[in-house]
């Protein structure tokens, strides 16, 4: 009989597999036995504890690094969230008590939890963004404070700010800590946990990239650059996929759409936040989860038109994406990347694809997560 944690044989993929967890294994082979251009890496831990290690698939290898797009807001958020914690911030006083030149146009009133859970109206910026100049965060910073909303802030709606919420995350933590979040980040969680997700890819680790590539798949439909889905998605600067395959803005990591990370990675951060790792406390107090993870919002986003939920930053699990329990946080990234800890379950969970995936939904991680939780349930 084997034991709780004994490995798995492999078929398809390679790496480690708990005996509980063979049912997942087999799920991913399916995926890799379905398409021979697919591949992936998928990570968790559970309490702690490393049950999946897994990698397959054309170019992927177990110590590849690849961009995650809007995984990297829900990173930069457990970073914010030690502020939180720290007493730094506090999410119900407004965003112009730190930041003062936000108040023009009638937004004195935003309050920091409202801003950071997507209903501040600032979606982008109208005429566009140039790539570059995502790596000129107070210049970027001083044209969103300058901006009139583009809907009425507290009027119950929300809009996804698909690369405006690292700016605020950014500048925030400039501000009220004096240092660039994505060195807190660095010296407070992906250092002192080993953990292969950057916020800012060191030049010694480019080696280990690999560029963020697409499958054959039609063209999109139209999206008009000024209407709220184009400005937020910035159609006018071109496409945001190829964000972490520019060298400088991977450099300078910013916090919506440019870290740079593995599977493991993101398990690794999340089960650190949530649930402690490898014998260590988890680095978030209940409290200061309960702050940032209950859920604000939840109904039709104002850019697609879709139903959404979020947190404080953190996406919240909902029927159109179900990636974890009603206690799960975490997020999603445009190629399909997956990463959040689910306390109810224990998890810290980390999936990335080898290549963008097109948007169905589930997408495979969401499936990855479901066949997790069924074999938690049936042990």
């Amino acid at each position: 009989m084997n034991s709780p944690l004994e490995e798995v044989p492999a078929s398809r993929s390679h790496g480690f597999a708990a005996a509980p967890f063979a049912s997942v294994r087999a799920c991913f082979d399916a995926m890799l036995d379905a398409d021979p251009g697919y591949g992936a890496q998928l990570a968790v831990y559970r309490d702690g504890t490393k049950v999946l290690d897994l990698w397959g698939g054309p170019g992927v290898a177990a110590d590849s690094v690849t961009g995650v797009f809007s995984c990297s807001k829900g990173v930069a958020a457990l970073a914010f969230s030690l502020l939180v914690q720290d007493g730094v911030i506090d999410l119900d006083a407004p965003v112009a008590a730190y930041w003062p030149e936000f108040a023009q146009h009638g937004k004195g009133g935003i309050l920091v939890r409202e801003l950071l859970s997507h209903q501040g109206g600032l979606v982008g910026v109208p005429g566009g963004v140039a790539m570059e100049d995502y790596n000129d965060l107070p210049a970027l910073a001083s044209r969103l404070a300058a901006m009139a909303p583009l809907w009425r802030p507290g009027s119950g709606t929300f809009g996804y700010h698909a690369l405006t919420m690292g700016v605020f995350l950014e500048e925030l933590c400039r501000r009220t800590a004096g240092v660039r979040l994505q060195d807190l980040y660095n010296r407070r969680i992906r250092e002192p946990y080993a953990a292969d997700m950057y916020l800012g890819l060191p030049e010694s680790e480019e080696p280990r990239f690999r560029p963020v590539t697409y499958a054959a798949d039609p063209a999109p439909a139209f999206l008009d650059p000024e209407s709220l889905g184009g400005i937020a998605a910035n159609v006018r600067a071109g496409t945001l996929l190829e964000l972490p395959n520019i060298r400088s803005i991977r450099a300078a990591g910013s916090c919506s759409g440019a870290g740079v990370g593995s599977a493991d990675g993101l398990a690794r951060v999340y089960a650190a936040a949530a649930t402690g790792l490898e014998g260590r406390p988890a680095f978030l107090t209940p409290a200061t989860i309960a702050a940032m993870a209950t859920e604000q919002v939840w109904g039709l986003e104002r850019g697609s038109g879709e139903t959404g939920a979020f947190a404080v930053v953190f996406m919240k699990s909902h029927p159109r994406m179900d990636y974890g329990s009603s206690q799960a946080f975490g997020h999603d990234g445009a190629n399909a990347a997956l990463g959040f800890a689910d306390p109810a379950y224990g998890l810290g969970f980390g999936y990335v694809p080898g290549r963008v995936e097109p948007g169905a939904t589930p997408g495979r991680g969401m499936q990855l997560s479901a066949a997790v939780r069924r074999a938690i349930l049936a042990g």
